[in-house]
């Protein structure tokens, strides 16, 4: 009972929640690097991504309406 005692005498303290680290712009996976994106890597199935990327990024849907 002295942990019981001990909460009635003092109280309970919560913690604030953690704080979040701040956003320091670095890439942190390879998907988002460049060379992967552009296929330039030498890897055949990059390369075939992204020909698929080019496309799909050069579809009418996907250009702005003016």
């Amino acid at each position: 009972m002295d942990d019981f005692e001990k909460i009635i005498e003092n109280g309970i303290t919560f913690k604030g929640a953690p704080k979040k680290k701040a956003d320091d712009g670095k890439v942190k996976t390879k998907a988002k690097k460049k060379k992967y994106i552009t296929g330039a890597h030498g890897s055949g199935s990059a390369k075939q991504k992204a020909k698929y990327r080019e496309q799909r990024a050069n579809r009418k849907s996907q250009h702005r309406k003016k």
